[in-house]
């Protein structure tokens, strides 16, 4: 794994979050999508320690139907909290990373990523650990946060 290789994953992933929204009224479309976009970045397969930035009362997602969940909510959500954050229609999303581990088994990414649509712009702190999955780079470490508000 290189530096090259989580940069690669982390755009990605944004470019994945982004067609969420742009496809978000095609919802069979989206679904489709989604349940796509979680096999080949995610290895739920396996385990994920996924821990979104705003999921309060169920904080925890470790598993494929309450990611789907989290990113497009949907009448068969599995957390009722659940507005589906990718719906935000966000435009860009910026990682900046802080550090990057690499070792032959598995990579981590700290660091700060930043949302934008037309009406926000919310920055947020984010840890991700990657693995290689059948030569594939997926992530088993999902924790985003909001910086304290002292």
């Amino acid at each position: 794994m290189t530096e090259e290789d989580i940069i690669k994953a982390q755009k990605s992933w944004s470019d994945g979050i982004i067609k969420m929204g742009e496809i978000s009224e095609d919802r069979v479309s989206l679904e489709i999508f989604v349940s796509d976009f979680l096999d080949r970045l995610y290895d739920f397969d396996n385990l994920v320690l996924f821990k979104p930035t705003k999921a309060k009362i169920v904080q925890f997602r470790n598993d494929k139907e309450s990611a789907t969940s989290y990113f497009i909510s949907g009448d068969n959500r599995k957390c009722l909290e659940d507005n589906g954050f990718a719906l935000a229609n966000w435009h860009k999303i910026t990682f900046k990373n802080s550090d990057i581990i690499l070792n032959s088994e598995f990579a981590l990414a700290m660091g700060n990523y930043t949302f934008e649509n037309k009406n926000s712009k919310i920055k947020a702190e984010f840890s991700f650990g990657y693995k290689k999955v059948n030569g594939l780079l997926k992530i088993n470490l999902h924790h985003s946060s909001i910086p304290f508000q002292g």
